[in-house]
């Protein structure tokens, strides 16, 4: 045995010595690489004093051009600005990929070694932030990283510098994935402290108010805004017909007039009436509705590619675009992975669907905006495979062409603009097709102003993000969007009530009201929270993150909880990121609570009824996983006998 162990030993030294030797060649590489880089800039812009108005000479020629003038109108600017580009400069406009900071805010350039496996992973796998700007001439990305807001400010500050530098000075556009909630998904939200935190959009649906989301909506654009963050790759329009979907948490349920409300009053509180120098954009997602994936297997992975209608049900997706986010002139569009199965003449996915982008988002809907792709489904990353689904067998060449002839402007999660430049100089793709994505991304960064200041105040910043008046306004949201779904005379508790808790982190906040005990025989009451089942999965890292799959909970899971609950009279706390199958545990129970992001502290006062449960179903519980399976994946509300209906919820 200790021959074993030693040897055991010896293997495991020899793998962090082969580690530490493979960090130490990639950070030479890189290091090297970002001093290159760097080398290409030039100097800062000046800064011209026009009739007492400051103005930045971006191409540093000594005299204000008119793309640098915001006397002039957008397509004034605009123009003058695509005329002065090379192919190479508007090639690389046309991209949106990922980025990463280190913890105090500066540019990653070099692998850090964290105890965060994703900022491990991301600062050995993704380009430097030098190779993006000044080599690529990439200038939208989508940061990954959760830094204190300071250090987000800092980020903002250093990559429009080095922004500015570059040969015209264009300004980086910084997006992000949803991060006012609790979910840490590189591939859907990130969890973020230095923000005030919300109910999931599921919770927003839940308090069917129009104007509390509005007002989220105008709480996370001064945010955003104050870290430099401009384009919000959110929210999604989808419904959740399909109750195993891993997405359903980011959708507002699964009525389409429901969705079609919530989607414009975010959007408005975004972006305003009309896109502006306060705005944060949108780019609203995932037309045309990418819920009714089959088997709610998710079309990030290849077992998932196929989005079916045996309803016959295509027209209800599209409701909360054409009643919701077209109304509030969402600024951008992304399409989804899955291939919308027999809807069009040829079975590929949206991103490269020419009857869906051109012909029914362009002439038929008259969307004139930025279309962006979703991410990587052009090439295989270090992280995940190309997600080409539909078109798998063209090469790398072809998908970009085909992504282009679809009528899409940008490319998500990509990094390739040398493929453009090819494809321009073979005539694959005209020039003038080429300007017309370049002027539509370029009048997005023109309204939001960024050509004029894109510099933040890194003081101010931490005062605004995370101020105290916005996280109260989300525990508010957090207590209004919870449901009550039953009630046998037990809520709310009178204070001094003796309590067992499971699976409350903070049970100091239930202490405020009552007394914890640390066996149930001595509690007068049970209080147990759980989350929703899932099937783990991890074949890729992105997969590790989706939780799919069984939506009950297993045998010996369900034994744990059933003897718990039946000891005393109990209070079950379900967190519902899909719809649970929670039929035994509910009958059991003498109270039954279904959450989106409460906190401990808001639970607790909603237990002792310094506040209330407000919320109602975004969507039905099902009584049975077959139930489930008989659904019909484009189809809401058609669950046999569900344990409880859509819109249902108690009040105290």
């Amino acid at each position: 045995m200790k021959k074993i162990l030693k040897a055991l030993k010896l293997i495991f030294l020899s793998l962090v010595v082969i580690l530490l030797l493979a960090y130490g060649v990639i950070y030479l590489k890189m290091k090297m690489d970002s001093r290159a880089n760097f080398a290409l800039l030039g100097p800062e812009a000046t800064v011209l004093n026009i009739e007492g108005q400051p103005i930045r000479d971006l191409n540093k020629n000594g005299q204000v051009d008119i793309y640098e003038n915001p006397e002039h109108t957008v397509e004034e600017r605009v123009e003058d600005l695509v005329n002065q580009m090379t192919l190479e400069e508007k090639a690389g406009l046309l991209f949106v990929t990922m980025i990463g900071t280190t913890p105090d805010g500066e540019p990653l350039e070099t692998p850090v070694l964290s105890l965060d496996p994703l900022m491990t992973m991301m600062s050995m796998y993704l380009p430097s932030n030098s190779e993006l700007i000044v080599k690529k001439k990439i200038n939208s990305v989508n940061i990954l990283t959760s830094p204190d807001a300071d250090a987000l400010a800092k980020y903002n500050n250093k990559i429009q510098k080095m922004a500015e530098k570059t040969r015209l000075g264009i300004p980086i556009t910084i997006a992000t994935d949803p991060r006012h909630g609790t979910e840490n998904n590189p591939g859907a939200a990130l969890y973020t402290p230095a923000f005030s935190q919300w109910p999931t959009s599921l919770g927003l649906a839940a308090t069917r108010d129009t104007l509390l989301v509005k007002k989220f909506g105008d709480i996370a654009r001064q945010e955003y805004l104050a870290v430099g963050i401009r384009l919000a790759l959110h929210p999604m329009a989808d419904l959740a017909t399909e109750p195993r979907w891993a997405r359903t948490n980011g959708t507002f349920g699964e009525d389409a007039e429901l969705s079609a409300m919530m989607t414009k009053a975010y959007i408005l509180g975004f972006q305003g009436d009309t896109l502006h120098h306060s705005s944060v954009a949108c780019m609203t997602k995932h037309f045309s509705g990418g819920g009714p994936q089959k088997d709610g297997e998710d079309a990030h992975f290849p077992y998932g590619k196929e989005q079916v209608y045996p309803g016959d049900n295509f027209d209800y997706h599209l409701i909360p675009f054409t009643e919701g986010a077209f109304p509030a002139n969402t600024a951008q569009i992304m399409p989804y992975y899955g291939i919308p199965m027999d809807q069009t003449s040829e079975n590929v996915a949206f991103g490269f669907n020419k009857d869906i982008i051109t012909g029914l988002l362009r002439d038929s809907l008259n969307f004139q905006g930025v279309v962006c792709t979703d991410w990587n489904i052009i090439t295989d990353s270090r992280i995940s495979e190309g997600r080409a689904w539909g078109v798998e067998h063209l090469s790398v060449k072809e998908r970009v062409k085909k992504v282009f002839d679809a009528g899409c402007d940008q490319f998500g999660g990509e990094s390739i603009p040398e493929v453009i430049v090819e494809l321009v100089k073979e005539g694959g793709i005209s020039i003038e097709r080429l300007d017309t994505s370049v002027k539509r991304v370029l009048r997005d960064k023109f309204t939001l102003g960024l050509f004029d200041d894109p510099y933040v105040d890194e003081n101010k910043a931490v005062k605004i993000a995370g101020k105290a008046e916005f996280r109260e306004q989300g525990k508010l949201a957090q207590a209004k969007s919870t449901i009550l779904l039953k009630n046998k005379d037990l809520l709310p508790l009178t204070e001094g009530t003796k309590i067992y808790a499971e699976g409350i982190k903070e049970t100091h906040f239930l202490e405020n009201y009552g007394y914890l005990v640390n066996s149930p025989k001595d509690a007068d009451v049970i209080v147990k929270r759980l989350a929703t089942p899932f099937e783990p999965r991890s074949d890729s890292f992105i997969e590790s993150y989706f939780h799919q799959g069984r939506l009950y909970f297993t045998e010996e899971e369900s034994e744990e909880i059933l003897d718990l609950i039946t000891q005393k009279p109990s209070i079950t706390i379900v967190n519902l990121e899909r719809p649970a199958i929670i039929t035994e545990i509910d009958a059991l129970s003498s109270a039954v609570m279904a959450e989106f992001g409460t906190s401990d502290e808001i639970l607790a006062q909603l237990l002792f009824g310094k506040m209330k449960p407000q919320g109602k179903l975004p969507f039905e519980l099902p009584s049975s996983w077959e139930a489930v399976l008989k659904q019909k994946e484009d189809v809401p509300r058609d669950s046999e006998n569900p344990l409880y209906p859509y819109g249902y919820g108690l009040d105290y």
